[in-house]
Parts: structure tokens; C-alpha cells; sequence
């Protein structure tokens, strides 16, 4: 596992909370927290020598859930535009070319001025050109089709967009429940 790698946390229930870091894991097997894990041992931690001259090791899982209270709330993932275009897959929807984030920027369907709102399925990712050319127009005013349509990524898929690092049996586990309109990078 590289230093970078996240282990992946569920609730009891089984449903994707967050990504841990190899410490933030070690703390909850140490607190007794993890009830069950999933997937291959993807690191061990060496502690220190106990009596008998035992090492102490911990086995680090790269898919652990936690105990704890099961929220049932509906999941509402921030917008930013490193998840927006990596939702995208850095490519444009206007002229369907794939840029560096730093050639992309974050459009508005329907513009902002004329009521459009800041959310997930009101912007794509647009290269800096088309958004020039679209300007304060909607796509048909403009003469510009979309290649897509927005959606907001559930939570599954949120987790996938929030991690550049995630593991096969990660994947296996979140796949299962990505619809059909996210594409994997």
C-alpha cells in the first residue's frame, strides 16, 4: 500500500462514510471500533515487544466498518470542481476534447443571471474556449449541444470521484452500486 493509499470506511450497515488514512484506521481496530472488514490485508503496522518477546503487529484491511449509529439522511456531495471534473473525465461536454484541469472550467447549463442554480445537475465540466463561446446563453441559444447530461453522483460514486489512489476490491465494493451514467477514469 503507498503512502497514499486509503482504506476505505462503512457504517455497520455496510453503507460507504469516508476514506481513512493507515493512522486513522490503526486508532479504530485499536478502540475496538471495527466490527467487521472486507478485502486484502493491505498493510501491517509493527508495534513494539511485549514480555514474552511478541511483537506487536496490526493488519490493516483496506475495507473496515465501524460501529456506531446508521444515519438515514439523504447524501448531498459538495460541489467542487475537482469532483466535477473528474465526473466528467476532464473532458469537455460541449466540444468532447479532454483538457488538464487547469485548461477546464465549471459551466452552467442554464446561467446563473437567468435563475439557473450552483448544483450538480445545472453544471459540467466546459473547456475555457466553449465556455467563452457559450457565454451568458443557454446550449440551444448558443447553437452548442450537450454531450451528457449532469447528474449528481451518489455516494458510492462520490467516494470513487474523492479518491485518485482507490484499491481493486475498493472498487469491486463501490462499483456495485455506481449507475450507468458514470464512466471510470
Amino acid at each position: 500500500m503507498s503512502a497514499s493509499a486509503k482504506i476505505l470506511r462503512l457504517n455497520k450497515a455496510g453503507h460507504p462514510m469516508s476514506w481513512l488514512t493507515r493512522e486513522e484506521t490503526a486508532t479504530l481496530i485499536v478502540k475496538d471500533q471495527v466490527i467487521w472488514s472486507l478485502g486484502k490485508i493491505v498493510m501491517e503496522i509493527r508495534g513494539g515487544f511485549n514480555r514474552q518477546g511478541t511483537q506487536t503487529v496490526l493488519k490493516l484491511p483496506s475495507i473496515v466498518a465501524c460501529d456506531g449509529r446508521v444515519h438515514v439522511e439523504n447524501f448531498d456531495p459538495p460541489l467542487e470542481n475537482k469532483f466535477l471534473f473528474r465526473r466528467d473525465q476532464n473532458m469537455c461536454l460541449y466540444c468532447g476534447g479532454t483538457f488538464s484541469i487547469h485548461e477546464l472550467s465549471r459551466d452552467h447549463v442554464e446561467p446563473l443571471s437567468r435563475g439557473g442554480r450552483d448544483s450538480w445537475t445545472n453544471v459540467v465540466t466546459s473547456c475555457r474556449r466553449c465556455n467563452n463561446r457559450k457565454a451568458d446563453r443557454d446550449p440551444e441559444e448558443s447553437g452548442m449541444e450537450l454531450l451528457a447530461v449532469p447528474f449528481v453522483p451518489n455516494q458510492y460514486e462520490f467516494l470513487y470521484l474523492s479518491n485518485h489512489n482507490v484499491l481493486a476490491d475498493q472498487m469491486e465494493f463501490l462499483k456495485t452500486r455506481f449507475s450507468s451514467r458514470i464512466k471510470l477514469i
